[in-house]
């Protein structure tokens, strides 16, 4: 005969009764306009510019390094191996400035910097 299983426990919320409701079932307006224009994640987006740069370059990425939302889309920063050298810290690389759509569709790119693998950034 198997045990009847216990009632599990509610959570009490720390809030007063009523208090905050409007925060938890609405999304915050910058949520919301993402998700009725269709405006892909910031996952799909990485994809998306990766995928789109080294269709036009002809080159694949070696990484994307950095990614954020603007008022038409997304922005992104992909590296690319322009030059490979032996030994691979001697490498040529470069970063270009990639502009997405809202739809993830890339609009443009431009080349902003070249520098080699192994170069770490100084601060100034």
């Amino acid at each position: 005969m198997a045990a009847a299983e216990r009632p599990r426990p509610r959570r009490v919320s720390s809030r007063a009764d009523g208090e905050g409701e409007d925060q938890d079932r609405q999304p915050s307006r910058r949520a919301a306009s993402r998700r009725r224009t269709g405006v892909p994640s910031a996952a799909a987006a990485m994809r998306s510019a990766a995928e789109q740069l080294a269709q036009l370059l002809g080159r694949s990425p070696d990484s994307v390094s950095s990614l954020k939302p603007t008022e038409d889309g997304w922005e992104a920063r992909v590296e690319v191996v322009e030059l490979e050298r032996i030994p691979d810290t001697t490498s040529v690389m470069a970063s270009y400035k990639v502009a997405l759509d809202e739809e993830g569709e890339l609009i443009s790119y431009e080349r902003i910097r070249r520098y080699s693998r192994g170069m770490i950034d100084r601060s100034t």
